[in-house]
């Protein structure tokens, strides 16, 4: 196994590499390239509900190569959240007739049902990445409320070492709900700190993307400008956070403030790695062995062999440890 694939990393792609795997991983074709080993045995696919979170592109650009290794072509596509454009794909590749084994990560779970159940009707297993839905066999797994509770556990670490003296601090969490995943990660954060640091005023704030964590942070921090602590249920929508705190003026290093979230690639590891950062808390689900549990039970299932279900957990990450999940 190459050595990406030996470190538990958060982030292989660049922005050239997953333009070309998008180009190369259509819903309806995929053409291995020049100096990739024969697609043999047939293909696999990954569907993910969009391609606007960037560990999902990290995770897709590591697939392709270990797939390739084991002789599988990789297909995916990008439904940009769009569950009939999802539900379309997923029955083209069906239709292909070459297709072995599907995962994938749904926009709406209820709405994959029934292409589920016609995958499966002609052969097709169907595999659930992260939120399990009927039809769907357990593929890897994560568990979202222990996830939230782990990133809200060291938030309230923080505001209990740091704003003790405080009867109230505000806290902001930009949380998407779109998905099981989502919801989960947010009732554990906010449990978390509802037990943890009764102290702390928790808003929701919504938003999926980095575009929609700036967007709601410069509109929160209007209305509630000594916000400190700010929490996202993913990387995207925190780094967007983020980055509209450095616009306001915060330094990057400025001790009276907490930043986390789950899901960190290497741009978050850059900024973790600031000397006293103030994303202090830092979580990852390393994209290599992600990547790795994905094609394994595919291909598993693809050979009809036994499915056992791999759940990944959150590792935390600091200064500290950040060398430890670059990808070279």
């Amino acid at each position: 196994m190459k050595k990406q694939f030996r470190k538990w990393a958060g982030m292989a792609a660049s922005s050239l590499s997953v333009a070309a795997l998008l180009v190369g991983c259509s819903a309806s074709s995929n053409e291995p390239g020049n100096d990739a080993p024969e697609a043999t045995n047939g293909a696999i696919a990954m569907g993910f509900a969009g391609l606007d979170i960037d560990i999902w592109n990290d995770i897709l650009a590591l697939m392709e190569e270990e797939a390739a290794e084991a002789g599988y072509e990789l297909l995916s596509s990008d439904p940009q959240w769009d569950v009939q454009k999802q539900v379309s794909d997923w029955e083209a590749w069906v239709q292909r007739g070459d297709v072995k084994a599907i995962m994938g990560f749904p926009v709406q779970s209820d709405a994959m049902v029934p292409v589920t159940t016609r995958a499966v009707e002609a052969g097709v297993p169907v595999l659930a990445y992260g939120t399990l839905w009927d039809g769907a066999l357990e593929g890897t797994m994560f568990d979202p409320y222990e996830d939230g509770y782990m990133v809200g556990t060291a938030a309230a670490k923080w505001i209990n070492e740091n704003k003790a003296e405080e009867s109230t601090v505000p806290v902001a969490l930009i949380a998407d709900k779109t998905s099981d995943l989502g919801n989960g990660r947010v009732q554990g954060i906010q449990d978390a700190l509802r037990e943890l640091a009764p102290q702390a005023k928790v808003q929701e704030l919504p938003g999926i993307s980095r575009e929609d964590g700036n967007s709601a942070a410069k509109s929160h921090l209007i209305a509630v400008p000594e916000t400190s602590v700010w929490i996202g249920n993913n990387n995207d929508n925190a780094l967007g956070a983020y980055q509209s705190l450095l616009d306001s003026g915060v330094a990057k290093d400025d001790g009276n403030y907490w930043i986390g979230a789950p899901d960190a690639t290497n741009e978050t590891l850059d900024v973790i790695s600031i000397p006293n950062s103030i994303w202090r808390g830092g979580f990852i689900l390393p994209a290599a062995p992600i990547a790795e549990s994905n094609v394994k039970l595919l291909i598993a299932a693809a050979e009809g062999r036994e499915v056992v279900a791999n759940t990944v957990p959150l590792t935390p990450v600091d200064a500290s440890n950040a060398n430890e999940f670059y990808v070279d």
